[in-house]
């Protein structure tokens, strides 16, 4: 979920929370309790303000992250609050989703930001196919078609710019707060003759589980028990199977053979794309492994330590830089910027210097060799987190 704070996204995830019946009453009205201690009138949002104050008194609930379920769907809806901390969660949380739900305010005086292109521009950048753009607080404009058709417009030539296909990018004119056309089509938006939020969502739904295509990927995380022939890992591309032929570690250059596979602690034959998995091999390894590859010997990564990767900046990149690729952190020789691009934009900036809040297209020379693959190829192998010192300096893709 992405957009500007105060556009309602916390507000969206209540009311789908209520309107598809994936939250209790007895949640409900926990959260009509809890606005009436705050001397405030009901709201959506309350639902999710009533978990933190949950968590505030010790309980375990995670304020950012709300469940929906619809029809054989299920939704992870995640509000991050803050523009820093929903850059770095967007490595990880936007890499594995294959649709964006950007929310935009109507409201006069809200509407199209800066920010609100960022998120798209990141999105995008992170191998996001699909949008959703639901244009909210359409009551306090009196739901009129001329502002939706303002906002649509001001947005449409910028998301075709970074990248997206049209047939991909829907708009939908909501009311998260009066709960129109979240689930059901509105009768104050009779001009709209599109779908309601939750079925745009839903026909977008699946396909960012991985590829299985054979070309072997797991991505190691350490020894088990302090056996050097016991490694544990996840898939992330391709399948397994006990006592499969040909198959190495990179960048350490040891083959091996996998002799057994644990997954959920029970002992299998084989394993698929997405499977976090215990293998028993045939030797020991004395290296450590974590951030290696597991990988079928035709068609493995390369270990390279130099990259052409493409970095939104969100820090100056400057002194001593690295990269955090595969839980390894690794030291940067030397960054060559080729282009610079204005992610409000999309456009090529004549500078070379790494602007903030833009992204730039760069070589990068490193300390050791990784084995790293395009993005768009094994997403978990083509990306990383990138430190100017000991701070957060931006996220990057392999290209």
């Amino acid at each position: 979920m992405l957009g500007h704070k105060d556009h309602g996204k916390s507000t969206l995830i209540g009311s789908l929370l209520m309107l598809t019946n994936s939250v209790s009453r007895a949640r409900v009205e926990e959260a009509k309790k809890y606005s009436s201690k705050l001397h405030k009138s009901f709201e959506p949002a309350f639902i999710l303000d009533s978990f933190h104050e949950e968590r505030m008194g010790g309980l375990t609930i995670d304020v950012t992250r709300a469940e929906v379920s619809y029809k054989d769907a299920a939704f992870s809806l995640i509000d991050v609050p803050g523009h820093e901390e929903l850059i770095k969660n967007m490595i990880s949380g936007a890499s594995y989703a294959n649709t964006a739900l950007l929310i935009v305010s109507a409201k006069r005086d809200e509407g199209i930001r800066d920010q609100t292109k960022r998120h798209l521009f990141i999105a995008r950048m992170l191998g996001i196919d699909n949008l959703v753009v639901a244009v909210n607080k359409m009551d306090l404009v009196g739901f009129d078609r001329a502002e939706f058709d303002q906002i649509r417009k001001g947005l449409s030539a910028f998301i075709s710019r970074i990248g997206f296909a049209g047939d991909n990018v829907s708009f939908v004119p909501i009311s998260a707060y009066m709960g129109d056309n979240i689930v059901e089509r509105s009768g104050n938006t009779g001009w709209y003759r599109g779908k309601p939020l939750i079925e745009l969502l839903y026909e977008k739904a699946g396909g960012a589980e991985g590829k299985n295509d054979g070309a072997l990927r797991i991505v190691l995380q350490g020894f088990l028990g302090g056996r050097k022939d016991i490694v544990s890992g996840r898939i992330v591309r391709g399948h397994i199977k006990v006592n499969q032929k040909g198959t190495c570690i990179i960048p350490l250059d040891i083959n091996i053979t996998v002799r057994g596979i644990i997954v959920n602690g029970r002992g299998v034959k084989s394993a698929k794309v997405g499977s976090s998995v215990a293998l028993k091999l045939d030797r020991s390894v004395d290296a450590d492994v974590r951030g290696s590859i597991l990988c079928g010997e035709a068609y493995c990564p390369i270990a390279r330590s130099a990259i052409r990767a493409r970095i939104f900046v969100t820090r100056r990149l400057s002194g001593r830089l690295s990269i955090r690729f595969n839980g390894m952190d690794i030291r940067c020789r030397s960054i060559k910027i080729i282009d610079q691009i204005d992610s409000t934009t999309g456009e090529l900036i004549k500078s070379k210097r790494a602007a903030e809040l833009n992204a730039v297209d760069a070589e990068l020379s490193l300390m050791v060799k990784i084995p790293a693959e395009r993005f768009d190829e094994t997403r978990e192998l083509g990306r990383f987190v990138v430190y100017s010192g000991k701070e957060f300096a931006g996220i990057g893709i392999v290209m």
